[in-house]
């Protein structure tokens, strides 16, 4: 029999260099979202602050941004709790090694610190905790990490941090009692310059950002009040270059570049977790859905937030959709409460789960009811664009009849195919999917269309081509008549023969 051998493998475990390039590149494709993970740091050290009384209920959490693009560098400075200072070095190196992990906070996974730093060649943190009297700065130099990459010789995790992080502490003078900063320097030019696009950077964080809603959407009352009865909801005050504090994007009207759709409702529903208690809280904003809404009004798509900070893009729940174009129709929100409805590493989708699957479940009757909001408002909008239609050709049909250049026949054909017109629009008016209000006004125009066939046909008319040689009439006659019937364009065909009758009658 063979001797099993047990072999311990603490002393084996050895973390390489290359995680460093996999947290700080791979993980975020998108530089923007490095804002996010220093916004969402931000907010769990305001709400730290804040539990422990440094920050009063009525203070604000604020955050300044400063980009300044001649300097290729953005300072992210916000008045939560610092770190103190005897952890300051420990914490920032711990590298997925967070101490949140299983608490209230956001972020969990102790990665997103270094979310920039392969955009930038310095990344610094600085912190300073309430009255210490000084400031600890600790800097990672992205030069030096590349070089470490580069080199072979070159591997160990431990050694590679030593190499490019700088330590050092200065006299707190000319700054907050108390304040965390990051600081991004040397950026790296990319193409759209993003991390230094005011104007991006500003529509990334109204969308994503924990930030009030603007005074213009006033179905805002209803959905804090929702939210604020589920408990504490987190609200900070951003802004970028001493800026006024940033807003939410939300508002009454939306622009859909050729129209606007109206909110008219704002529906609240809550999602039960499995085994009870509250998972999510999620809130669609019903509007005319006259169509797609374009990603310039930040809104478009149905947006998922965990402690009031965006996951992911406006396609996270687009499955919830019998047909995923409709989420591009809808406005809403879902506030996640369960913690076991994870985000995953890169926080642009979330760990399958069964706990996911049952956000996915209740949330699919919503969709589809937009889906038939869609579906209807379509519907309703052809009605009434057919009726619209419809009743412009009885107005030029009409007026070709009040012309009088027509012979009798062809008059009471025109007259005849005027009052199938009418008969459309009576129908169209009798459709279920028209609102009442719509169906009154329409009877009121197909009355106002009866009363000119009246009008126009009445005894007594002046015949036009009473000017023309009897015997001419005739060919006159079937002129105007062809040219009616040839014409694709009514309106241009009665400009025509109303010249010709001009001409006639010089």
């Amino acid at each position: 029999m063979n001797e099993v051998i047990e072999t311990s493998i603490d002393s084996k475990v050895r973390i390489g260099k290359d995680i460093l390039e996999l947290i700080s590149s791979a993980m975020y494709v998108e530089p923007l979202n490095a804002y996010r993970e220093y916004i969402q740091n931000s907010a769990d050290a305001i709400d730290q602050a804040r539990s422990n009384g440094e920050l009063a209920a009525d203070d604000p959490g604020t955050i300044d941004i400063l980009i300044d693009q001649s300097k290729r560098e953005v300072r992210i400075r916000d008045n939560g709790a610092a770190i103190p200072s005897a952890e300051v070095v420990e914490r920032l190196l711990a590298i997925g090694g967070s101490g949140k992990r299983g608490t209230d906070a956001r972020g969990f996974r102790g990665v997103g610190r270094l979310a920039s730093l392969g955009y930038c060649q310095r990344l610094t943190f600085r912190s300073r905790p309430q009255g210490a009297p000084e400031v600890t700065e600790l800097t990672w130099d992205g030069r030096r990490l590349r070089t470490a990459l580069a080199d072979a010789k070159s591997s160990d995790l431990a050694d590679v941090v030593a190499q490019i992080v700088d330590v050092s502490s200065a006299p707190a003078d000319d700054v907050p009692d108390r304040f965390f900063e990051v600081k991004m320097a040397g950026i790296a030019r990319q193409r759209g310059d993003r991390l230094l696009d005011e104007q991006a950077v500003t529509a990334y964080l109204r969308q994503v950002a924990p930030l009030a809603f603007a005074n213009e959407f006033s179905s805002a009352v209803t959905i804090v009040e929702a939210l604020e009865a589920t408990g504490p909801t987190t609200e900070l005050r951003i802004s970028i270059n001493e800026g006024e504090p940033l807003t939410r994007p939300h508002k009454d009207f939306i622009d859909l570049g050729s129209t606007t759709s109206g909110i008219q409702e704002v529906e609240v529903v809550e999602v039960p977790g499995i085994d009870g208690g509250l998972a999510a809280l999620a809130w669609f904003a019903h509007h005319e859905y006259k169509g797609a809404i374009p990603v310039g009004e930040l809104v478009k798509g149905v947006r998922v937030r965990i402690g009031n900070i965006q996951i992911g893009d406006h396609r996270i729940l687009e499955d919830i959709f019998p047909e995923t174009r409709f989420n591009s129709w809808t406005v809403g929100e879902v506030h996640i409460f369960d913690r076991r409805i994870v985000p995953n590493g890169r926080r642009d989708a979330f760990e399958a789960s069964t706990h996911h699957a049952n956000l996915v479940n209740h949330l699919s009757p919503v969709g589809r009811d937009v889906a038939r909001r869609c579906r209807t408002s379509s519907g309703l909008r052809s009605k009434l664009r057919e009726f619209d239609l419809t009743r412009l050709e009885v107005e030029e049909r009409l007026n070709v009849v009040q012309q009088g250049a027509m012979a009798l026949v062809a008059r009471d054909a025109e007259l005849g195919r005027v009052n199938q017109l009418i008969a459309k629009m009576a129908a169209i008016a009798k459709n279920d999917i028209v609102p009442e209000i719509r169906k009154t006004a329409m009877k009121e125009e197909i009355a106002i269309a009866e009363e000119q066939i009246a009008l126009r046909t009445r005894d007594g008319s002046v015949d036009p081509l009473e000017i023309v040689e009897a015997e001419k009439r005739g060919a006159y006659r079937d002129m105007i008549e062809l040219i009616y019937e040839c014409s694709s364009n009514r309106v241009a065909a009665k400009s025509l023969v109303d010249r010709i009758l001009q001409r006639l009658a010089a």
